[in-house]
């Protein structure tokens, strides 16, 4: 046994192979581990050892991925004619605006999360924004970002170094500190071919 080491291991665990005697040496290396015992079914397995029972396991994990896919394709909310008659306005409406607009299939996680909306009485699009700043390894979530607010202030409360939040300022510190014409502003390109210049 790897965690009292006195007893034979009787048990091995699917998730780390770690050797265990009894069911209080497993809780006691789950713990210590922070393991879950569930076997990673995506852990890369090498040509050498691939055997028939990889095969299987590999073959029964895409099928629940198909099920899971298909759940998610089923579910009632996804094909409501309000959800349907909301995107076929909003889509028509980007058309008007000159808007490249693309909805990510049903299911995706995206597409879930998803606020953008379009006032009719005001006659603006209301955005889902999602700011990333890679240095500091930080992503925020905004709601409801109108169409004709400039970008310089949706980032004053994150970079502006004297209307920006405290806390958010000391983790974008490195942003904050440096002069606003070093701060590059990029949006990430949606399907670009695999091996296209960047």
């Amino acid at each position: 046994c790897e965690t009292c080491s006195e007893e034979e291991a009787k048990y091995r665990c699917p998730r780390c192979m770690k050797y265990s005697c009894s069911l209080l040496c497993v809780k006691k290396h789950k713990l210590a581990l922070s393991c879950n015992g569930v076997r990673d079914k995506t852990a890369f397995v090498s040509v050498n050892e691939f055997t028939d029972l990889n095969l299987l396991s590999d073959y029964r994990f895409l099928e629940d991925v198909g099920r899971t896919a298909d759940a998610a394709a089923r579910h009632p909310t996804m094909h409501s004619p309000t959800t349907k008659k909301l995107l076929y306005c909003l889509r028509n409406r980007a058309r008007r605006c000159n808007i490249d607009l693309r909805t990510l299939p049903i299911g995706f996680t995206k597409r879930r999360e998803n606020s953008t909306t379009f006032n009719c009485v005001e006659k603006k699009f209301y955005w889902h924004l999602k700011l990333v700043f890679p240095h500091c390894h930080a992503e925020y979530t905004l709601k409801g970002v109108p169409d004709d607010k400039t970008l310089a202030d949706i980032l004053k409360p994150y970079i502006d170094p004297v209307e920006s939040d405290p806390v958010v300022c000391q983790r974008l510190k490195i942003y904050t500190v440096s002069p606003q014409s070093d701060v590059q502003i990029l949006m990430k390109i949606e399907n670009r071919k695999q091996n296209s210049v960047r």
